[in-house]
């Protein structure tokens, strides 16, 4: 018996609600067996170029029945920084939403064991569309055959079928006519703790197009000896606001320190030159307060 199987018989049916949530665990923890690749991670379309296409590949020796939708979804903050992406398939009023006028094809598909298959986009916009990006989540859905899931043996024997889903949704970008990158850093603060320094950075963008880039961030002591640095891939949309956590040595707690902090359009090794908008550059010298 495997492990799933010992666990589920641990249980009643007489308790569906916990039987519920474990199989549910159950799932998640089996999503890798059911996933699939898709390439690349942003989709550009164009108004001199309306098609756009991406590779999905089944890496396993199963097939794969894969369904293929256009969503709405941005990436926002609070102002802690976490980032959340949720999706929006009905009741999109945002001006820059492209959902509505853009269809893949295939829409569905079976993917043969270690297969791959490419979607084309197709973009139908609406006509004098304003200069600037439009904006889509594709979503990418996987799903294996059936899988039996047994019941504790003094039971009537039930077996219960599931299918294990896993998903996806990347960006796509429509852009047309003169395209601006440019980003304002509304508001960046560093914070001492007994074991971390925690930077936080809000930015507005001000541009027609997304700002993409990268924040580096370097944590450096009185004498400008470097402590610590890292970097973070950066898009704003609208607005965002983006966490730097430095980890402290017991050592280093309370000591003079200050975050040199740079965000430009520079750096970023996921999207060709071609697709990048080149836009302003911020610099920002921070005191840790502790």
């Amino acid at each position: 018996m495997d492990s799933a199987s010992k666990l589920l018989s641990r249980f009643s049916l007489n308790h569906p609600a916990l039987l519920f949530s474990i199989i549910i665990s159950l799932l998640i923890g089996a999503e890798s067996m059911a996933s699939v690749l898709v390439a690349p991670t942003v989709v550009f379309l164009s108004d001199k170029d309306k098609t756009g296409r991406m590779t999905i590949q089944n890496p396993t020796d199963k097939p794969k029945e894969v369904s293929i939708y256009i969503s709405w979804g941005l990436p926002t903050s609070d102002s802690a920084g976490n980032i959340q992406v949720i999706l929006q398939d009905s009741g999109v009023t945002d001006a820059h939403s492209a959902k509505d006028w853009v269809k893949p094809f295939p829409s569905k598909m079976i993917l043969g064991a270690n297969a791959s298959q490419v979607v084309r986009f197709r973009a139908n916009p609406p006509a004098n569309l304003p200069d600037g990006e439009y904006w889509a989540r594709i979503v990418v859905k996987a799903q294996e055959g059936e899988m039996n899931l047994p019941v504790p043996s003094n039971q009537d024997k039930i077996t219960t079928k599931l299918n294990m889903i896993t998903q996806t949704a990347i960006m796509l970008k429509y852009r047309t006519g003169n395209l601006v990158s440019k980003l304002e850093l509304v508001n960046a603060e560093a914070r001492g703790t007994d074991s971390a320094v925690i930077v936080t950075a809000s930015f507005e963008n001000k541009g027609n197009v997304s700002y993409v880039g990268v924040l580096r961030c370097r944590l450096v002591d009185d004498a400008g000896n470097l402590v610590a640095e890292d970097r973070l891939d950066l898009a704003v949309y609208y607005s965002l606001t983006r966490k730097v956590t430095f980890p402290l040595k017991e050592d280093q707690s309370g000591t003079p320190m200050r975050v040199e902090m740079a965000v430009s359009t520079s750096g970023r090794t996921d999207i060709s030159d071609q697709d990048m908008i080149p836009g302003n550059s911020l610099e920002r010298s921070l005191v840790v307060n502790q």
